[in-house]
């Protein structure tokens, strides 16, 4: 709804009115949009470029290859019958998924009592003892024992001068920004809010109901909703699709429900105002239009978009799921069961080195096209301008 502040408003009609001047709201990389778009165009319209991508869709619309067709009728028929097989071991796939996932709720009872302890130390509702507190780190393995009392002694010596924080402050926050995929969904407004996060659980579904789990974010009491706990759920499937059998590759997310947050009024932090001031064309008076729209928030996770009965969704919404169910695997997956190595970075490190392996072989096939390029006799560096 808008909020008009001209008093002849009831006299104006919005066609008559033009927008002039626009205030907290902003308009960011329509520049580099415009760029892309032009490029897209002057692609799409060279039929080299054309000819490439259509060949490379004929390559993945699996039509049988020409080999396929040259062989004898006899040998198609024994390939049918392997095909047959394949789709009985899909179905065998299937239920080993199935198994899995139960193996997975099991264990999921085993880890919880040691998760429920870190919630515990994190949130200062238990004080872990000093025999539970040591570690031995890599580099205290070389330390003299004189060089390891002077740096207790610095320790404590920062620690008195300090005032002493209960638990582990911001323990998930900082998990949360310690990850790219995470802290990309992360604004300024959410990190207040986050403070307050207090643990997360992975609840798998009960035996005998269809594949599925649940994310539950619990905060401690706060001024900006009244919930206790924030839940996701995703609900997945483990059957080879009739259709196409062969595309089966374990569990899929099939869709995700989020919950309502109990905002608490003017704290929603899913929602801006924004005010647009608009001129009328013929008389030039202007009016002040206030408006509610979305804003960007890590919050919208709890509100992903509905799959509607017939599972056709638009472009934009599909890049939402496909983006929700990452992340919602990978909190389940990663976050949850290793949380404090991301709040220390340890588990980032690791990541980082699977990447930068395959980064180095990427490298190496770079140089070995320029070592190419150089030892070719027409080549000219020129033309790489």
């Amino acid at each position: 709804m808008a909020d008009i502040d001209n008093k002849d408003q009831a006299e104006m009609d919005p066609a008559d009115m033009e927008d002039v001047e626009e205030v907290e709201e902003e308009e960011t990389g329509e520049d580099e949009n415009s760029k892309a778009r032009q490029l897209t165009v002057q692609m799409m319209q060279n039929p080299q470029i054309l000819a490439a991508l259509q060949e490379r869709l004929d390559g993945l619309n699996g039509s049988p290859s020409g080999y396929m067709e040259s062989l004898p009728k006899v040998v198609k028929r024994r390939v049918n019958a392997l095909k047959n097989l394949q789709v009985k071991c899909a179905h065998i796939e299937a239920k080993f998924y199935e198994e899995v996932h139960e193996l997975e709720r099991k264990y999921a009872a085993l880890y919880q009592p040691l998760f429920d302890k870190r919630s515990d130390i994190v949130k200062a509702a238990y004080e872990p003892t000093d025999e539970e507190c040591e570690w031995k780190a890599d580099e205290e393995e070389e330390l003299t024992d004189e060089m390891k009392e002077k740096a207790k002694l610095e320790e404590e010596k920062k620690d008195e001068e300090k005032e002493d924080p209960k638990g582990i402050p911001e323990f998930w926050l900082t998990v949360f920004k310690n990850v790219d995929l995470l802290s990309d969904m992360l604004q300024e407004h959410d990190e207040p809010i986050l403070k307050h996060l207090q643990d997360i659980k992975v609840k798998f579904s009960d035996p005998g109901q269809p594949m599925s789990f649940t994310l539950e974010f619990q905060f401690e009491p706060n001024d900006f909703f009244t919930n206790t706990v924030l839940t996701k759920t995703y609900k997945m499937r483990s059957e080879p699709d009739e259709n196409d059998p062969f595309s089966f590759d374990g569990p899929e997310i099939m869709s995700c429900t989020g919950c309502t947050i109990e905002w608490t009024k003017g704290k929603n932090v899913t929602l801006k105002t924004i005010k647009k001031k608009q001129k009328h064309k013929g008389r030039g008076t202007v009016r002040t239009v206030t408006k509610t729209v979305p804003n960007d928030s890590f919050f919208n996770f709890f509100t992903p978009p509905e799959v509607p009965e017939n599972g056709e969704l638009d472009e934009d919404s599909e890049a939402i799921l496909a983006a929700d169910f990452e992340i919602g695997h990978f909190i389940r997956e990663r976050i949850v069961p290793r949380a404090v190595l991301y709040f220390t970075g340890e588990a980032i490190e690791d990541d980082d080195d699977d990447y930068d392996e395959e980064g180095e072989e990427a490298d190496d096939e770079e140089g070995e096209e320029e070592a190419d390029e150089e030892n070719d006799p027409d080549y000219d560096p020129k033309d790489s301008l």
